[in-house]
């Protein structure tokens, strides 16, 4: 039996403010914006080429998800489109005996390399790079 993860609902304090920040910053797509009356609002989102969508929830825990990851085959590549379109992201960084150490994995390892960024809720995500696949 497979089990596929397919939707992960991100808590925000503004869902315009966060669907901007997703579509015109982080490149996601659009896949629905859905209102039902004052309270009920459903938008969905979705990472280029990804099997799995954001929801956005406007909840008093805004901020609190962390850990999201994104994989990429060039992590280089993805933080020049992520600067590119204004987002606040880090150098890219990988780890050793000693914890996280900027710059990239020296061999370039498969889940080697990292960087992150926040939306404006301030919930984190890091960009994870494999190549091998």
């Amino acid at each position: 039996m497979d089990w596929k993860l397919e939707l992960v609902v991100v808590p925000v304090s503004d869902v315009d403010r966060a669907k901007e920040f997703y579509v015109e910053r982080a490149g996601f797509v659009c896949d629905v914006d859905h209102r039902a009356g004052e309270d009920f609002r459903v938008v969905q989102l979705t990472p280029p080429g990804s099997a799995c969508s954001i929801t956005l929830m406007r909840n008093d825990a805004a901020g609190s998800l962390q850990g999201l990851h994104l994989v990429v085959r060039d992590i280089e590549a993805a933080r020049a489109e992520l600067v590119g379109r204004g987002v606040a992201v880090s150098e890219p960084f990988h780890f050793t005996e000693g914890g996280q150490t900027p710059g990239l994995h020296p061999e370039r390892q498969d889940f080697g390399t990292f960087l992150s960024f926040e939306d404006p809720d301030g919930n984190g995500w890091l960009v994870q790079e494999v190549r091998g696949r």
